[in-house]
């Protein structure tokens, strides 16, 4: 994963890390979802750590999602709840991480990629970033009842309802009009610079307080999310329709789903 996965430290304790696949769009592996997940743990257990940011190569895609390659083999209701417990571990390993979470992102933000953004605590885009959960258009899939949570605690149940029912994606415009981001820049270097100046900025402040409150929010994530919805995952992950889904998008034709 050094190659898919780029990280470094820069000067005053801030931690860059890259998505590195720009030919795909940062659409991500297991093993770079595994790779997030270990540095997360490995930031949060570093005093000399700050602040971390989270951003994509190229400048066309922040992460747009889990690789679908990786779901041919998708067949059992036991496949798709260990695929949902494994992506959930990764997004909680970054809630559970003590230093503050930057993205800055560029271009397309969607599926698992608009998961990892949303589980950090600042979000910043460029004009030609857009955002979504695309899932009824491409695989028919469904998020989990985390995933679910996490979104309605971040933008509210009219705007994850619309992503999803809709399949559009949002502008970096009404990204920002929902909350979902901060601020919109001119340009992917111009995300870059400020992303470096937001960090610089944290990393001079109390940790502590940045710690408390990023907890705090966590918490109150959890508390909504403690509802059974893993016969929903399983309804979608074992359908017919997800197997068209996998294969049209693999084989860039429309999908044809029948609701089976």
């Amino acid at each position: 994963m050094s190659d898919e996965i780029l990280h470094e430290v820069r000067e005053g304790g801030i931690a860059w890390t890259t998505f590195n696949r720009p030919q795909a769009r940062n659409a991500m592996l297991f093993g770079m979802y595994e790779r997030l997940q270990e540095l997360a743990g490995e930031i949060s257990a570093d005093p000399s750590i700050r602040v971390w940011v989270l951003t994509g190569a190229g400048g066309k895609a922040f992460a747009s999602g889990t690789d679908i390659s990786q779901f041919r083999e998708f067949k059992t209701a036991e496949d798709a709840l260990n695929y949902e417990a494994r992506i959930d571990k990764v997004l909680g390993a970054l809630e559970d991480c003590s230093k503050p979470i930057i993205a800055a992102i560029a271009g397309a933000c969607t599926g698992g990629g608009l998961g990892i953004a949303g589980c950090c605590d600042l979000r910043i885009c460029d004009q030609g970033a857009r955002f979504g959960l695309p899932i009824a258009k491409t695989l028919g899939n469904i998020l989990n009842m985390h995933n679910f949570a996490r979104f309605y605690a971040l933008v509210g149940p009219a705007a994850i309802a619309e992503m999803i029912m809709t399949s559009r994606l949002f502008s970096a415009a009404e990204a920002k009009h929902i909350g979902l981001v901060s601020e919109v820049l001119e340009s992917p270097d111009a995300v870059a610079a400020r992303a470096m100046e937001l960090a610089t900025t944290m990393s001079t402040l109390a940790p502590l307080t940045l710690k408390a409150t990023k907890e705090a929010l966590r918490r109150l994530r959890k508390a909504t999310s403690e509802v059974e919805g893993d016969d929903l995952v399983t309804m979608c992950f074992t359908s017919a329709d997800f197997q068209e889904g996998v294969d049209a998008f693999l084989n860039k034709r429309a999908p044809n789903f029948q609701g089976k």
